[in-house]
């Protein structure tokens, strides 16, 4: 068969076909009469396999080296193939994302795109001060696509940086609530708290609506910064897992004082009252959690509060007895305008 036909049948052109042979890939097995180069059956074998080898990315060199040595084992070549593949499948991949923070930014010109590529590239970089920088100046007239802000964000150690970033991610564009709330499900503990942290600083209803989920969430800690924050934003729903962080200790002072901020009318405030006074009646950690769910009741005003405390005034715990005996005196000279003597 000659070169001509072996192309058309083979898709390698005759100018590669010349090329193998010249690397003694493949050498026809005859000549015409004429000199032209002619193919045999084996020949053509072995095109294929060349062809077949090229389709996994082998060179022309290892190529070679796989065909011409019958003693050549695969298994070593084939592994260096696959971390091959898997970095410049990478390397793509992170050019992909690249490209489309870039676009996601609407650059205006060339001028734009490179202060976004540069912007990315500091975001990136080993200076927790270069990386500040960037977050504290992508509110600029380009600003840093989203996407990769809460990249940084989720993945930032340094505590001025992650401020930073949070400042920026709460002037952002939109998105930001919700690629956070992807954050959530990170099996990392420490990534979890930056996104709920993250989020609490974002304003806006989509950000309190995935707050509010948060409430539900298995981690206390996630559960915890939710609560706060929706408790300074009058989120009634947040009423028992603050309650749930008095009882167990953690952040309870900034507990306290959301279910005060909470308890702003008379009605949510004698709903709140009923649930300490119910945690108090049936709580069974012991005493340091009762005594901090009777200062809670310090913040919330109202007439059931007040019978609370007139209660546990006469408590079986003194210590319970006396803060709520200091906290009616405290009401008590707060509404007559008398200050406390102590």
């Amino acid at each position: 068969m000659l070169i001509g036909e072996v192309a058309r049948r083979s898709g390698v052109s005759a100018r590669m076909l010349r090329h193998y042979e010249s690397l003694g890939l493949v050498r026809p097995s005859g000549r015409t009469g004429s000199g032209y180069r002619e193919y045999s059956g084996e020949d053509i074998q072995r095109i294929f396999q060349i062809e077949s080898l090229r389709s996994l990315g082998l060179s022309l060199r290892e190529i070679g080296r796989a065909l011409g040595d019958p003693g050549f084992t695969p298994s070593a070549l084939v592994d260096d193939l696959i971390r091959q593949t898997r970095e410049r499948i990478a390397a793509e991949t992170d050019l992909l994302t690249r490209l489309r923070r870039i676009r996601a930014a609407q650059p205006a010109g060339w001028e734009d795109v490179l202060q976004v590529v540069a912007l990315l590239q500091a975001l990136g970089s080993k200076s927790a001060d270069v990386r500040q920088r960037a977050a504290l100046s992508s509110a600029d007239e380009v600003p840093v696509p989203v996407e990769a802000l809460v990249e940084a964000a989720l993945g930032e150690t340094e505590p001025n940086v992650a401020g930073a970033l949070r400042w920026a991610l709460a002037r952002s564009d939109g998105g930001g609530p919700a690629l956070l709330a992807e954050g959530l499900a990170s099996p990392v503990a420490a990534v979890r708290e930056r996104a709920v942290r993250s989020l609490v600083e974002m304003p806006g209803d989509e950000a309190t609506a995935r707050l509010r989920e948060a409430l539900a969430h298995p981690d206390v800690v996630v559960r915890g910064y939710a609560a706060l924050a929706l408790g300074t934003r009058g989120a009634a729903e947040a009423v028992p897992a603050l309650i749930d962080m008095i009882v167990d200790g953690r952040n309870d002072t900034e507990a306290a004082d959301a279910l005060s901020v909470l308890a702003s009318d008379t009605v949510t405030a004698d709903q709140i009252a009923t649930r300490l006074d119910d945690r108090l009646a049936h709580d069974t950690t012991g005493a340091p959690a009762r005594g901090r769910l009777t200062q809670a009741l310090a913040g919330i005003l109202g007439a059931r509060a007040s019978r609370a405390l007139v209660e546990l005034s006469h408590d079986a715990d003194r210590a319970v007895a006396l803060t709520a005996a200091y906290l009616l005196q405290s009401r008590d000279a707060g509404y007559s305008g008398n200050p406390v003597q102590m």
